[in-house]
């Protein structure tokens, strides 16, 4: 959940180290630091807080070309100037920055005391500097390899030494970790954005991975010492992708690229006239997939809530049993082999750590695996035997929003792929279903030009301390996506429950005024829903509906009523998502709080 960038050229690279961490604040962070290294000595400057704070006590003068930088969020060790990265050894002639966790850091640490170093953190990253010093015997590159072949845990390590200033020595195991090629200069980063703006030139470094820059050449090997060639990939996107583009936050900016992030997720997918999905990363599996008994879908936070509406598509289309799994309990299940089943990992980044870890054991356990993800060349689409890109573009902003729905409609199109393979739906079915989905951007667009109702209902949930939102159905796994995001960028409590369980015992929770969003469109469960409504109304609950258009005759039970364009019940929750993402946005703005970088929360979650 920290982030690592590195560089080494020939210009100063404070600025760019500094630019560079701004762009990894999505990320997450309670402090930040940066070492530099010019000719005879390491310089290191950190501080608790914001990148801003780091800014105001550097050294204006420093003209290094050799530096790395940290933004840390803290797991050993409170959050602190001393135990800010970088951390440097007891000569001070070394300086590491490390995102993971060193698991067997206290024995190395009670090694290394016992042996004279002395620690001044309580991180276990300070033990990585310590062990560098320690196998240090005239070559960098050497004595990061001997230490990290006595690390257990997780890393994304980069290191400098005053003994070797014309180098940057990295390596990764669970953690992500790239490489930026450039002209007389190259970088390195936890992710694209960090340093997108100096190149689009990249290479990804695989765990087991140690890499070393110079400014004129990059040498990739495994952590036995055997030489590794890397293709370089050329990143798309540019570089205002990463800017806010005239929004206030990057969120909002965010939800306004929704239409245009699914038309491109459906772009030369789409077979209207022939009724299919075209998936042709696909072709190969397609005996496979075709023979499948069941699937599990694995995911954690926003991308679980997108698998639990793709269990509900995918089950009817499909009618094999779909289950839908956290990515934290699966790997440690007593489950059934996974023989003839289908793993869908659905990860945003790609990086998820516990993400990867279940799909590892579903590949043990037999499963065939598909990863979906947003990002090209990420880890999990690299070990998944299966890929499927959402193409949403970069996505900075913490809370996810476009890439939400942009999986959404990829588990949709997934099951009519499959749908058609087993010839479980004739073609007039999946055209009428396919019809549906390339409205879908245009009609979100149609809710993005008229939000005063969302904003009027924000102000009435800003000035509550908690907030209800319920759903059946299909809306039930929204109605969780919308007390999540309420919860995680405005900080009010907010839970989702399935409408029929109120009675089961959160009807204990409504008070005189306590606001229920209830997502109500037109459907099988429309009147079953209403009086769900009617129980909370009965308790004086402030009641926000979500419900269609065309719907006359729910003003008559609620207090506010939020209206969506008519649609098939199928993609009623995509819309719904973009009303519920804006109510989150505007409450949260109301009342002032730090919507693009929550606190506690990381965009990446890359440690478990």
């Amino acid at each position: 959940m920290c982030g690592i960038v590195g560089c080494i050229g020939n210009r100063s690279v404070t600025p760019i180290i500094v630019e560079s961490l701004k762009r990894l604040e999505y990320r997450g962070y309670d402090s930040a630091g940066i070492a530099t290294l010019n000719g005879a000595e390491i310089d290191i400057t950190k501080t608790e807080g914001k990148i801003a704070d780091l800014e105001n006590i550097l050294s204006l003068t420093n003209t290094a070309c050799v530096g790395i930088g940290h933004t840390r969020w803290a797991t050993h060790g409170i959050p602190s100037s001393t135990n800010a990265h970088p951390h440097a050894d007891c000569s001070g002639s070394f300086a590491v920055v490390h995102n993971g966790i060193i698991e067997n850091f206290q024995a190395l640490k009670d090694e290394l005391t016992s042996k004279g170093h002395i620690f001044s953190s309580e991180t276990d990253t300070e033990v990585l500097a310590h062990l560098c010093e320690d196998c240090y015997n005239g070559d960098l590159e050497s004595a990061v390899r001997e230490a990290l072949l006595r690390v257990e845990g997780s890393y994304a390590i980069a290191v400098i030494s005053d003994n070797e200033p014309d180098v940057i020595v990295a390596a990764r195991k669970d953690s992500p970790l790239i490489v930026g090629l450039g002209d007389g200069e190259n970088f390195l980063a936890s992710d694209i954005p960090a340093i997108r703006k100096y190149t689009n030139k990249v290479m990804y470094i695989n765990d087991g991975e140690i890499v070393r820059l110079t400014r004129d050449n990059v040498t990739v090997s495994t952590l036995q010492g055997v030489n590794v060639e890397r293709l370089v990939t050329i990143v798309d996107g540019s570089v205002q992708d990463a800017e806010r583009g005239g929004y206030e936050h990057f969120m909002l900016k965010e939800i306004h690229e929704q239409p245009k992030a699914l038309r491109d997720t459906m772009e030369d997918r789409l077979c209207e006239l022939e009724g299919s999905i075209d998936f042709k990363e696909l072709r190969p599996f397609e005996d496979e997939i075709k023979n499948i008994e069941g699937i599990t879908i694995i995911a954690c936070g926003t991308s679980y809530h997108a698998g639990i509406l793709g269990k509900y598509a995918l089950e009817d289309l499909l009618r094999i049993p779909v289950k839908v799994e956290y990515s934290s309990e699966f790997r440690y299940n007593n489950f059934l082999s996974g023989n003839r089943s289908l793993a869908i990992c659905i990860s945003q980044s790609g990086e998820t750590a516990d993400t990867l870890a279940a799909m590892n054991e579903a590949k043990a356990q037999g499963y065939l695996t598909l990863a979906i993800t947003n990002v090209v060349g990420s880890t999990i689409t690299r070990k998944a035997d299966e890929i499927l890109l959402t193409k949403s573009g970069m996505e900075i902003g913490v809370a996810a929003t476009k890439t939400f729905t942009a999986q959404i409609l990829t588990l949709y199109m997934l099951g009519i792929y499959v749908a058609r393979l087993k010839k479980l739906i004739d073609v007039e079915t999946s055209r009428h279903i396919i019809t549906s989905m390339k409205s879908v951007p245009g009609l979100i667009e149609s809710l993005l030009d008229n939000i005063s109702d969302i904003e009027k209902a924000s102000s009435r949930i800003c000035e509550a301390d908690c907030c209800y939102f319920i759903g059946r159905g299909l809306s039930y796994p929204i109605a969780l996506e919308g007390a999540l995001k309420m919860k995680e960028i405005s900080y009010i409590k907010a839970e989702g429950f399935p409408a029929g369980e109120l009675k089961h015992g959160p009807l204990a929770l409504i008070t005189a005024g306590t606001p229920v969003i209830a997502i109500v469109p037109k459907g099988k469960t429309y009147y079953k829903t209403l009086g769900n409504i009617k129980e909370v109304k009965a308790r004086n609950a402030f009641v926000i509906a979500i419900a269609n258009a065309s719907d006359d005759e729910i003003v008559k039970y609620v207090d506010s009523v939020i209206k969506i364009p008519d649609i098939d019940e199928l993609f009623s929750p995509m819309l719904a998502a973009v009303v519920l993402q804006l109510l989150a946005y505007y409450a949260a703005k109301d009342i002032g709080a730090e919507i693009d970088q929550p606190r506690n929360l990381a965009k990446s979650v890359t440690v478990e």
